[in-house]
């Protein structure tokens, strides 16, 4: 009963003004009969059939009003309970909405958390997996070396490649709290490349591909271990889809400080130039090649922009590829990406 009576007053409050407006054209109803004499036989007759409408549609709002009411209170029950701010609410209609967005709010927060606790709880995992799996991956490669035979060399040649992914899985991981490891200082261009290209010598070697190399002479303002990640990535792409010519390093005369490493590999089509950094994107060659994972390019993007460097790909299939990296930090605060 108590609650019935609360519903009520909520419900008058809420339809105050209407409320007042009932006797206010009741007492102007009766001036006109005052002033022009009507016969009081048709004006109360009036007054009943306008008081019996108007109470009509008082107990038919006052009946949606309740049942809006419960179905609120039902919901309510399913959802855990919060506490948040509100201004005071004008009704139990908007109390009771005030009470739901409460609780989903509680329920968006804590299933937050849980996702978050979730995702922490694999990058932990995966991150000490990353960091063991060098330990067998190191001993592997000493039992391959004691005993040289071109099957061993096959075997090398595979564990360099399980290396690279493993590589690729910490920065991967690594890249979310960048920013906290980064270290910029003044490099030589020089001394970043060779490390890149000493990775790779032997693949050089066994696929056969010519490397020019100029010098570069150029220094440069930026994070040494994250840019020399981004060179090995450019590389082995360039590697992976070129058959045999050549790869060349060298600094674009006509823009400020841009790295260029260009192959005479199969290119790469049109239509794919625009997605080629998009996460887990492949494209025709990487449909051709079924272990391309897509995320290289995706992370030398994304690491090169918070060393606010920039990176672009110019191809032509059957020719070949120009990465550009554009090294110029003049405007550390910008993000902006070529």
């Amino acid at each position: 009963m108590k609650v019935f009576i609360r519903l009520l007053g909520s419900y008058i409050r809420l339809h105050l003004a209407a409320i007042i407006a009932v006797p206010v054209s009741y007492g102007i109803f009766a001036i006109v009969y005052v002033l022009y004499q009507l016969p009081l036989e048709a004006v109360v007759y009036a007054a009943i059939l306008t008081s019996a409408f108007l109470l009509s549609l008082a107990l038919i709002g006052f009946a949606g009003y309740y049942r809006r009411h419960e179905a609120l209170k039902n919901l309510k029950r399913s959802i855990s309970v919060p506490d948040m701010h509100f201004s005071d609410a004008r009704g139990m209609i908007e109390k009771d909405y005030q009470e739901i967005i409460r609780l989903l709010d509680q329920e968006r927060t804590a299933t937050i958390t849980r996702t978050d606790e979730a995702f922490t709880d694999m990058k932990d995992y995966y991150t000490i997996w990353a960091h063991q799996i060098k330990t067998p991956i190191a001993a592997m490669r000493l039992l391959l070396q004691a005993e040289p035979s071109e099957a061993n060399q096959d075997l090398l040649d595979q564990l360099f490649k399980v290396e690279e992914y493993v590589e690729m899985v910490l920065q991967y991981l690594r890249m979310e709290s960048m920013s906290n490891d980064l270290l910029f200082q003044k490099y030589s261009l020089d001394a970043i490349v060779r490390q890149a290209v000493h990775k790779y010598a032997k693949l050089f070697i066994r696929k056969k591909i010519r490397l020019n190399y100029e010098a570069l002479n150029c220094t440069v303002l930026t994070d040494e271990k994250w840019l020399v990640f981004v060179i090995e990535q450019i590389l082995s792409n360039s590697l992976k889809y070129t058959g045999r010519g050549e790869i060349s390093i060298y600094m674009d005369l006509d823009l400020p400080c841009t790295l260029v490493i260009e192959d005479t590999g199969i290119g790469i089509a049109l239509e794919d130039l625009p997605r080629l950094f998009s996460r887990g994107f492949t494209g025709y060659n990487g449909r051709m090649d079924k272990k391309s994972t897509g995320i290289g390019l995706y992370l030398s993007r994304q690491i090169l922009t918070k060393l606010s460097h920039t990176i672009r790909i110019e191809s032509v299939v059957g020719t070949g590829t120009k990465v550009k990296i554009g090294l110029d930090t003049a405007n550390m605060g910008s993000l902006t990406e070529t």
